[in-house]
């Protein structure tokens, strides 16, 4: 045996040990259970990797992004095995970590059943008592396909090896760009080969080492996520580090389904979306459309007092103006298929920018007009997969809050400054307040136009404008539009979830194809650079955030109906509505439940509806010429003059707060 010479890096510490060969990274880091992988040369390797020569080995630690994607593609293996021991017609597709759990997809002849996830779950839970060894081996490609010539699915994965397809639908975790690893679930005791798969891995030791896990629900899923493929069976799980912070996401999962915006939009009869209309296009109900109303008005306000100009576009164009504008064929896969009028295709409209572009060219332009700030909330239509179609948050038709501002290159700095600040204050008059900013740039792929030089330029612009916020700046490199650099202003709900709200786009290419120009203090004619902002991104994705962030008790000023009025008695109804006329005539939205119902049934009504103020009356409020408040939390306060009253809603509608 010789000495190997290792670096063990930690965070900013280095420490230089003398091992033997053979030496692995768990023996490195022998007794520390969270570590569950090594990084060797920023390559993620399984603990049984032994030390070369000169390596600088990293541990994995389980609560890291990576430890965390390790378990839950190790529980991934283990829950196709129980598949497989339990349904062994079952074929294997694909079984990657995703955002906090896994999934792995399966080609068997009947839908899982809820007690068939019951069922795999337990044996799962007896393979990881089991302590199965996870074991690494390199396999040739043809030996690959004589061991896997019962799995058409992964036979396929095989021929894709190292082509741009094999990133599809997690397919690279399962076959890489290099040599092909098998990974062997062996027998703790024995050694014996108890179920294997196609994986580049790592994974865990064992399967012992898998400290909590469940099970959440099956779907349907084209295999590698086209419709033109077969659809699969896709069952969904989570794995965590500690039991505990397994069930405090049970918990927030729960939190999470109470607020879903589907389940609020029908039970508060906001909007729904009618199976006869089409997947993804909603209708919105009286009160929905109040608040809706509401959410428009204040930002056409605000955007009024910022010098904005407000156009109208249609809904259809000819499909040559997306050609111009080069969202064909850069978009064409989101936008729905032409339709031919006097022999001409036409389009629905995807985007509201080559319409603004057709506004800004209608006449000539000078240097004094700029920036022209045009503004529209224009509907548009994007042909969204079913899969991913999802209520309001992902439809196939929906309005948007579009902005494009036309300024020159040195008006941009100070534009962007602006634009970003008035962005973020109109998010926290919503309510939103917990921000981080991602910014998102060109790679090196072809979908990209224009000149580097350019995008250099926008790109540090946006980045200036960044962080003057003093916010946290996260880099999406390659995340960019096909024509410009953006910042995405990320919003924290109030159960924690991430949501991306509005956008800022820098774009000197549609200036450029559409030939847009003005006239210069000089006289010479000048390219104006193009700004696109969507302060919502979408009305009703909006809509649906602020539904679940408020879990649709929505304050005062959003809120349908700002107090219900409630008789203790069928005499006190006259005198509420008369105090309601008289909060109505001041603006408010107010009702008077006049129905049979008794009181308490009418307050429980009233608290379903999530209603901020509730307004009671009885003999001595009248004669007091008072009203009694019961609040959203079951507080109360009594004897309120009636002009005090309307004056209270008032001030709680005019700042914008919860009560």
């Amino acid at each position: 045996m010789s000495d190997v010479r290792v670096t063990v890096q930690r965070d900013s510490e280095r420490e230089e040990r003398v091992v033997t060969t053979g030496t692995t990274a768990a023996d490195l880091f022998q007794g520390e259970r969270s570590v569950v992988a090594a990084r060797v040369a920023g390559a993620l390797k399984d603990l049984a990797y032994e030390i070369a020569d000169g390596d600088a080995v990293e541990p994995v630690e389980i609560t890291s992004e990576d430890g965390l994607n390790i378990l839950r593609h190790s529980t991934a293996h283990v829950m196709a095995q129980a598949v497989q021991e339990l349904f062994p017609e079952a074929k294997l597709g694909i079984g990657p970590p995703i955002k906090d759990g896994f999934y792995y997809d399966f080609d068997v002849e009947t839908p899982f059943h809820p007690d068939d996830l019951k069922r795999i779950e337990k044996k799962m839970q007896e393979i990881q008592k089991r302590g199965q060894k996870f074991a690494r081996r390199a396999v040739s490609d043809d030996a690959a396909r004589e061991e896997l010539a019962d799995e058409p699915y992964k036979l396929e994965l095989i021929g894709l090896k190292g082509s741009a397809a094999d990133a599809a639908e997690g397919a690279s975790a399962e076959v890489g760009a290099g040599e092909l690893t098998m990974y062997d679930n062996l027998d703790a005791k024995t050694g014996d080969l108890c179920w294997k798969d196609l994986c580049r891995g790592p994974h865990l030791p064992s399967t012992r080492a898998i400290p909590a896990f469940k099970l959440m629900r099956s779907a349907a899923a084209y295999w590698r996520g086209s419709e033109k493929n077969k659809q699969l069976q896709r069952i969904y799980g989570t794995a965590w580090p500690t039991k505990d912070e397994l069930k405090a996401h049970l918990e927030f999962l729960a939190e999470a389904e109470k607020r879903d915006h589907r389940k609020l939009g029908s039970e508060l009869d906001l909007f729904s979306i009618p199976e006869v209309l089409g997947s993804g296009l909603a209708v919105f109900h009286p009160k929905g459309g109040v608040i809706r109303k509401v959410m428009e008005d204040y930002a056409r306000k605000r955007h009024e007092e910022s010098g904005y100009e407000f156009v109208n576009t249609p809904h259809i164009s000819k499909q040559k103006l997306f050609e111009i504008s080069g969202h064909l064929p850069s978009y064409a896969d989101a936008m729905f298929p032409p339709v031919q009028f006097e022999g001409q295709d036409y389009r629905l409209k995807a985007m509201n920018c080559p319409m603004h572009n057709l506004i800004f060219q209608a006449r000539g332009r000078s240097y004094r007009e700029l920036p022209l700030r045009l503004f529209e909330f224009g509907t548009v239509y994007r042909y969204e997969k079913s899969g991913v179609v999802h209520g309001l948050t992902r439809a196939r038709g929906f309005t948007q809050d579009d902005s494009h501002i036309y300024c020159s290159k040195e008006q941009m700095p100070e534009e962007l400054d602006s634009l970003l600040t008035f962005v973020l204050d109109l998010l926290r008059d919503y309510g939103l307040n917990d921000f981080y900013l991602e910014l998102s740039t060109r790679d090196e792929s072809e979908k990209f136009i224009g000149e580097a030089e350019e995008w250099e330029e926008a790109t540090e612009t946006l980045r200036q404008a960044a962080e003057k916020q003093n916010l946290e700046l996260v880099m999406d490199p390659g995340g960019a539009a096909y024509y410009g650099p953006k910042i995405s202003v990320q919003a924290k709900d109030a159960i924690g979830r991430t949501w991306q709200m509005s956008t800022i786009q820098v774009d000197f290419q549609q200036p450029k194809r559409f030939e847009l120009e003005y006239t210069s203090a000089d006289g010479s004619k000048q390219r104006p650079v193009m700004i696109h902002r969507a302060l919502f991104g979408s009305i009703e994705r909006f809509f649906a955030v602020l539904l679940e962030h408020y879990a649709g008790a929505f304050p005062a000023w959003l809120a349908p109906v700002q107090a219900t009025c409630i008789p203790i008695g069928d005499a006190h109804v006259p005198y509420l509505q008369e105090f309601a006329a008289q909060a109505k005539a001041q603006g408010l939205r107010i009702e008077v439940d006049s129905s049979s119902d008794r009181m308490q049934k009418k307050i429980r009504n009233a608290q379903k509806s999530k209603v901020p103020f509730m307004i009671i009356a009885g003999d001595e409020d009248m004669e007091a010429g008072a009203v009694s408040f019961r609040y959203r939390d079951g507080s109360q306060k009594n004897g309120i003059p009636r002009d005090a009253a309307i004056a209270e809603i008032l001030d709680v509608v005019e700042r914008r707060v919860q009560v």
